[in-house]
């Protein structure tokens, strides 16, 4: 089956994991599957999991799912939760863990879950279809509150004034209107490299969904996962979930400041329990030119060792 989105990256990804015939590998945000679709081309076993249905109902469809034994295993689940999916399905350790962060293009592309203002739709922003909306949200919540999540996840700098203008406007129900109070807020003008309402979009839409918590759970969860000399592969899309994925790997690679002559001894760091860090890895023109909303996107990688994993963190 072919996927309707090819994913960012997908070639450095596939490089990154190395996946090889008879490895178990975990897709944990399986989407159109993309990348799956190419580890299960190279022999590789996948669990792939996804809170959102629709993408779940479509993964169904795959033959591997049928296979005896199934070389595609669905998860219906939040991949913060993979480690207790994966005790349940009987595996302990795996080769490799994929995460791209953030929407996919699917639900972008889909007016009706109200990710996006290029068309207008009901103010959702759910990735899971359950729990409060975007609506419930920016209705209910106290103008600090939506201040805060403007300001701390989208990074946006008159995030007060833009909380004001949602809170005046009430009740918001459609991705347009929302969109047209903060281009209003912030002066938007027609033409403009980007538009303003995007990182309010973005703030609002991880706030909702949790992203970044979901984020830092998942990575501790990899670490207890993956077998020694197993691969870790993170995209994420903005600064916020690149500064996770840098610091974890740079925590668990053992990675210290180096310290100054005035600063007493500090005992010596854990032992790295992962290596081999990538670079950041970047799109390429010719990925840039087919598909523009690879913009944005980082992926780093990173190989575990032989070390016990840092946390026991339930996930």
């Amino acid at each position: 089956m072919t996927a309707p989105h090819v994913p960012v990256l997908l070639d450095e990804v596939i490089a990154a994991l190395a996946p090889q015939p008879g490895a178990v590998i975990v897709d944990a945000t399986f989407g159109a599957g993309g990348y799956t679709r190419r580890l299960l081309d190279a022999g590789a076993m996948v669990h792939a999991f996804d809170r959102d249905p629709d993408a779940i109902a479509a993964g169904a469809r795959w033959p591997e799912t049928q296979e005896q034994p199934p070389r595609l295993v669905l998860h219906p689940r939040r991949f913060s939760e993979m480690v207790a999916a994966l005790a349940e399905a009987g595996v302990a350790q795996v080769d490799g863990v994929v995460m791209d962060i953030g929407v996919s293009s699917m639900q972008l592309d889909q007016p009706q879950r109200g990710f996006a203002f290029a068309s207008d739709g009901p103010l959702d922003m759910r990735m899971g279809q359950d729990g409060p909306s975007a609506a419930d949200f920016l209705n209910e919540a106290p103008e600090a509150e939506i201040a805060d999540v403007l300001f701390q996840y989208g990074e946006e700098r008159q995030s007060r004034r833009v909380a004001r203008a949602i809170v005046a406007a009430r009740p918001l129900s459609s991705t347009g209107q929302l969109a047209s109070v903060v281009r209003k807020a912030l002066g938007h003008r027609p033409g403009a490299p980007k538009d303003p309402a995007t990182r309010s979009f973005q703030a609002i839409r991880i706030h909702v969904n949790a992203e970044l918590e979901e984020l830092e759970v998942a990575l501790n969860a990899a670490e207890r996962l993956l077998k020694a000399g197993g691969r870790l592969a993170v995209v994420s899309f903005h600064s916020l979930e690149d500064r996770i994925v840098k610091q974890f790997l740079r925590d668990a690679s053992g990675a210290v400041a180096s310290a100054s002559r005035h600063m007493p001894i500090m005992a010596a760091p854990p032992a790295p329990t992962f290596a081999q860090l990538s670079k950041a890895i970047r799109p390429s023109d010719a990925e840039l030119a087919r598909n523009p909303r690879a913009r944005s996107a980082t992926l780093r990688a990173a190989t575990r060792t032989e070390q016990a994993p840092r946390t026991r963190r339930a996930a």
